[in-house]
C-alpha cells in the first residue's frame, strides 16, 4: 500500500488522479492552495474510501516552507512519502507574448518552474531520508520542443521541466529513487479552456482538435496511475497521447463525432 502526495489535486487531473490512486488502496494526500477546498475534498473522498486513507494540507507550490510542511505531514500521516507528484501548474490566456502582464508572467514561471523545482528539491531530500520513493514531473505543451504563438511562457515552463527531469535522473542514478515523468496529453479540465476566449474563432478552431485528440480527466487518469505503480526504475515515462495514438485518432475523425465539451458551460 503506497502512500502519494499530490499537488493541486482538489480539482482536475489532480483530482483524478488522486481518487484513482485511493481506488486502487493507496493513501494520498489531498493539496491545494486553499485549507477549504482540501477540507471539502477530503471529506467527500473519505466518505467513499476511508478516513484513514486520505488526508489533505493547503500547500502554495512556491512556498518552500509550505512544500516542506507538506512533505511532514504525508510522513506524519502515513509513516513516509512512496510517491510525490509535481501536478500543480497554470495556464494564461493565449495570447503575444508582449501583450501579456508582468503579473501574468511572473505567476505562471512562479508555478509551472519555480515550484516544480522547490516541490522536487523538498520531495528528493525527504525520500533521500527514507532510502526510497518516486517523483514524478508532469509534461505539458512545450516540453518536446513544439511552438505555438500565445504559448511562449507556459511552453518555456514545460520545456525547462524536461531539462530538470533528465538532470534529476542522472543526480538519482544509482540509489532508490526514481525520477520519472507524466504526459497526460490534452485533457478536458479549466486550466485547457482558461487559455482561451472561448468567444473567439480561435477557441472553435482549438475546439475542433480537441475534440479529435482530447479526453476527460476520467479516461486519462485511471491509466496514468496504473503506469506510475507499475513503474520500477528512474526514467520511466506515462504518455497517454502518442504520436500513433495521435494519427489513428485523425484517420477515424471522420467516422468518430465527438463533443468533450458539451456538458461544460460557456465553451
Amino acid at each position: 500500500m503506497k502512500s502519494v502526495v499530490v499537488t493541486g489535486s482538489t480539482r482536475g487531473i489532480g483530482r483524478g488522479l488522486a481518487e484513482n490512486f485511493l481506488k486502487r488502496d493507496c493513501k494520498v494526500v489531498i493539496s491545494g492552495r486553499n485549507q477549504a477546498q482540501v477540507d471539502e475534498v477530503v471529506a467527500d473522498l473519505a466518505q467513499s474510501y476511508g478516513g484513514d486513507k486520505v488526508t489533505g494540507l493547503a500547500c502554495d507550490v512556491t512556498n518552500a516552507e509550505q512544500l516542506q510542511a507538506l512533505w511532514q505531514h504525508g510522513k506524519s500521516q502515513f509513516g513516509q512519502v512512496d510517491v510525490w507528484i509535481n501536478n500543480a501548474g497554470m495556464s494564461i490566456q493565449r495570447k503575444p507574448l508582449a501583450e501579456q502582464s508582468a503579473q501574468e508572467l511572473t505567476a505562471i514561471v512562479n508555478t509551472n518552474l519555480a515550484g516544480v523545482v522547490l516541490a522536487s528539491s523538498v520531495a528528493l531530500k525527504g525520500m533521500q531520508a527514507q532510502g526510497s520513493g518516486q517523483l514524478w514531473n508532469m509534461e505539458g505543451f512545450g516540453s518536446n520542443d513544439a511552438t505555438q504563438p500565445g504559448m511562449a511562457a507556459y511552453g518555456a515552463t514545460k520545456r525547462a521541466v524536461t531539462y530538470l527531469n533528465k538532470s534529476l535522473q542522472k543526480e538519482v542514478k544509482g540509489s532508490n529513487i526514481q525520477v520519472n515523468t507524466l504526459s497526460p496529453g490534452i485533457v478536458v479540465t479549466d486550466l485547457l479552456i482558461g487559455d482561451y476566449d472561448t468567444s473567439s474563432q480561435a477557441w472553435q478552431k482549438a475546439k475542433k482538435i480537441f475534440n479529435i485528440l482530447g479526453d476527460k480527466v476520467e479516461t486519462v487518469t485511471p491509466w496514468l496511475v496504473d503506469g506510475v505503480l507499475k513503474a520500477n526504475k528512474t526514467g520511466s515515462k506515462v504518455a497517454w497521447l502518442t504520436g500513433g495514438k495521435a494519427f489513428k485518432r485523425f484517420l477515424t475523425a471522420g467516422f468518430n463525432k465527438r463533443d468533450l465539451f458539451a456538458d461544460i458551460e460557456g465553451a
